[in-house]
């Protein structure tokens, strides 16, 4: 098992001597020892570092495990002939939406449940044993720590510099279970040849139980145990806690480019500011576990008792470890920063990169801290005073530019700067990074720019996510561009700033007109390539491969019909800024996608390019040229299969009447993912963990129609499924939550809950189809708020004299009245 807690992934990396014991004794009957993991199975790899003494491979261990797992909780069920009890583990990490910081504490939390079966009472033991795993010098020191309730080892290595990498402590706790006896032992005998494990195993714990006596010479390796009497037909909890306190993350450790001399500059763990070592971060989590567990189960729950599909809730949660992977970090001083993934040493893919995030929207539901936190850095120091935004960015911040901008990063960043405001109603906010969005948007305007003529269509040398530039007119780059348009026509209207906003809503029209007209073929919308003399491509532009002959580029899309070219529309929609082309050409389009990209089975779909589907496996491919003329050159990665495209086109067939479609298109992801072809929460693109699939979690918000303005309390619950019960999760900055809309009796009911904090509401809209009613009864909590009901062609809107505060105590309930075309009514 990797150990990736050391600031930088670590494949292959794992302490030794890590591993939990059972120790089981029924009545007078034979007591029985296992370590408490699933046996090894073949095929078995017989390197020196793989089955060496320190994994103990040749102990005991039990037959069988099953695991089940919705992120952050995995719950493993261990199953064996000779143990007297049964036995099952909960582990988890501390993850609450909204709050960032009680999601990003340093701790993994096991609850081991033992339930014995039998008519005697059992007396049951379980131990963690645990090396000190910071270096391998002489001098590490295991301290015995005590707080209330809480006992274990404090590991730590004082002979370490203070800029070491390894720098640091890590803790092993036991939570003192009422009834029960806890047992530390901060050292086992060292000797030669291992017998400190040995005395350990054949000595104590398998005869009695005991971990055995301290005795000099001492060794770095520390064990501690909770035993419990359990009478029969009962069951008892064993909690562990595992924290860890390593401050110093520097960008060479990490794999992060720096500006020259800053290789080493200590950027450090916002978590490290918060605690003194992680003896106090245990103290910490034992203080508030029963919060965090309920939290934790509760957005679980939520998720889990929707009424989607089960593989669009699987998908969504599966990539949320991307977010605390070494994908993604948060620096001493709080902000958010993300590689694109994970290599096996270091990161891959530095910098936050713009038109790789642009993809995900997990941080901008579940976590907008850390969504603002992106978009501080690229509307601050990233941008420059003419409006070039570094797609990449160097730590430490405001020393050197990265020097290249994306034409697709750069829109899409406006458009995420549009969905953060939304959400969150912060005006100040966006008053301050406002002057840099205007100029990031002005800056295609340059000469030889994206739109030099300015006529709301992108046809300069557009760098993008296909690490190459585009040279003309192509729906990627100018769906993001149509997106970045309007969001600005409405936050420069809430800035004061009329004329600009007339200004970008004249270009949309004029680009969204012009775009239907010259670039959608009657199936999907091409590229038109056209070749740019160099000196005529303003500085900073060109990057990637197929530069270097401007008038007769290679790397071009050309007439191949894109998985990507519609990606403004997916993130269009997420924000509620409506229609970027002609309704009638997306729903085409995504047919076509479908009809085009869609590779049923890999052996049929060669490719010279990464594999990331296999065999028999099913995958969107990102650029068909079965019904085109392939360019004899196309772009990088044009016959590969990104999940992150996958699921953005996914998503948009949801939204626009192809849920049948989409649901399979999610569902061919998962199955390559299946746990056992490749790791369930690990997809992967440039590097494990990648990024892009984060917008995965795009299919909650757009299948239930839960859309949200925070600036004008505005919420629209129009589901795209049609169920008689439709439940969901759903979330805003400032709560997060559940809904459920049913009929009872024929009577259409909403219920609207938070399960942390409040939602402020003055309108309300649902789909007639989904609440069919022409009056209706509305409560908050105790309360009948004065509301009006009217009908709004296929919709029907509620209206509320003052805000209605919706709290986890004082739900909001809808109740129809009537027959929907009878008249609008409300009681209150």
């Amino acid at each position: 098992m990797d150990w990736e807690i050391f600031n930088r992934p670590d494949v292959g990396n794992a302490p030794a001597y890590a591993f939990p014991a059972i120790w089981a004794k029924v009545g007078d009957g034979k007591a029985i020892s296992r370590v408490l993991e699933r046996r090894i199975l073949p095929p078995y790899d017989l390197k020196p570092d793989n089955l060496a003494s320190a994994n103990v491979p040749g102990l005991p261990r039990l037959s069988e495990a099953i695991f089940r797992g919705s992120f952050p909780i995995a719950n493993i069920e261990f199953h064996d002939p000779t143990l007297p009890v049964a036995v099952s583990l909960e582990a988890s990490s501390s993850f609450q939406p909204l709050d960032a910081d009680l999601s990003g504490l340093p701790v993994a939390i096991l609850k081991y449940t033992v339930r014995n079966p039998t008519r005697q009472a059992a007396q049951v033991v379980i131990a963690w044993t645990l090396e000190n795993p910071l270096g391998d010098g002489h001098q590490r020191q295991n301290q015995l720590r005590s707080s209330e309730g809480l006992r274990g080892i404090l590991m730590t290595d004082p002979s370490l510099s203070q800029d070491a990498p390894l720098q640091g402590s890590i803790a092993l706790a036991a939570i003192d279970q009422t009834g029960g006896q806890t047992s530390v032992r901060p050292h086992l005998r060292i000797n030669d040849w291992n017998m400190g494990v040995q005395r350990f195993w054949f000595d104590s714990f398998s005869k009695t139980g005991d971990l055995g006596e301290e005795v000099e010479p001492l060794s770095a390796i520390g064990s501690i145990s909770l035993r419990q009497t359990i009478p029969p037909g009962e069951s008892r909890a064993y909690r562990f806690l595992l924290s860890w306190h390593l401050p110093n993350r520097t960008p060479a450790r990490c794999g992060w480019d720096a500006p020259k001399g800053e290789e080493n500059t200590l950027l450090g763990n916002y978590y490290c500011t918060r605690f003194h070592d992680a003896w106090e971060v245990a103290g910490h989590v034992h203080e508030k576990l029963a919060d965090i567990e309920s939290s934790t189960r509760a957005f679980v729950h939520a998720l889990q008792s929707s009424t989607l599909p089960p593989v669009v809730v699987e998908a969504a949660t599966a990539n949320l470890p991307t977010l605390v992977s070494n994908t993604s970090f948060r620096a001493a001083d709080g902000s958010f920063h993300g590689f694109e993934g994970c290599g096996d040493g270091k990161g891959w893919g530095f910098g936050t990169c713009t038109h790789v995030w642009n993809y995900e929207v997990a941080t901008q539901f579940l976590f907008p801290s850390l969504a603002r936190s992106i978009r501080s850095t690229s509307f601050g120091y990233a941008t420059d005073p003419e409006g070039h935004m570094d797609f990449r960015h160097k730590l430490p911040l405001g020393k050197e530019h990265w020097g290249a901008a994306a034409a697709d990063g750069q829109m899409g960043q406006i458009v995420k700067l549009y969905l953060d405001w939304k959400l969150s109603a912060d005006d100040g906010w966006l008053r301050q990074l406002w002057p840099a969005c205007k100029r990031a948007l002005t800056y295609a305007w340059r000469p030889g720019g994206w739109d030099g003529d300015k006529d709301g269509v992108m046809e300069g040398a557009q760098h993008n996510t296909y690490d190459i530039e585009f040279y003309g007119p192509n729906p990627l780059c100018e769906s993001w561009y149509l997106a970045a348009l309007k969001a600005c026509a409405q936050m420069a209207a809430s800035m004061d700033d009329p004329d600009f906003a007339s200004e970008c809503r004249k270009l949309f029209e004029q680009g969204s007109r012009w775009t239907d007209a010259h670039l959608f073929n009657a199936e999907y919308y091409v590229q038109q390539v056209r070749g740019i003399p160099e000196k005529e491509i303003a500085e900073g532009l060109r990057l990637g491969s197929g530069a270097k002959d401007t008038l007769h580029t290679d790397f071009q899309a050309g007439s191949g019909c894109l998985i990507d070219q519609l990606l403004g529309q997916y993130m269009a929609d997420i924000a509620g800024l409506g229609l970027l082309l002609d309704q009638s050409h997306i729903r085409t389009t995504l047919a076509s996608i479908y009809r085009y990209n869609s590779r049923a089975n890999m052996n049929d779909a060669p490719s010279v390019e990464r594999a990331f589907a296999m065999n028999d496996e099913s995958a969107l491919v990102m650029c068909d040229y079965s019904s085109s003329e392939r360019p004899e050159i196309p772009f990088p990665y044009y016959s590969e299969n990104f999940t992150g495209s996958e699921y953005a086109v996914a998503i948009l067939m949801l939204r626009y009447g192809m849920v049948k479609e989409g649901v399979q298109c999610i569902a061919n992801i998962r199955a390559r993912y299946d746990g056992e072809k490749a790791n369930p929460y690990n997809e992967a693109e440039y590097g494990r963990h990648y990024a892009r699939a984060l917008a995965s979690w795009g299919a909650v918000p757009i299948l239930s129609g839960f859309l949200y303005n925070g600036v004008t309390r505005e919420l629209e619950i129009k589901p795209l499924l049609h169920q008689s019960d439709f439940r969901c999760f759903w979330s805003t900055p400032t709560a997060w939550g559940s809904f459920q809309l049913r009929s009872e009796k024929g009577r259409p009911i909403l219920r609207l809950e938070p399960i942390r904090g409040e939602i402020e509401i003055r309108e309300l809209k649902l789909s007639r189809a989904a609440f069919p009613a022409s009056g209706a009864e509305i409560r908050v909590g105790d309360r009948s708020p004065q509301c009006s009901l009217e009908a709004l062609g296929d919709d029907v809107r509620v209206l509320c004299k003052e805000s209605l505060r919706v709290t986890s105590g004082a739900p909001l309930i809808l109740a129809g009245t009537g027959r929907a075309g009878s008249g609008p009514e409300v009681k209150t």
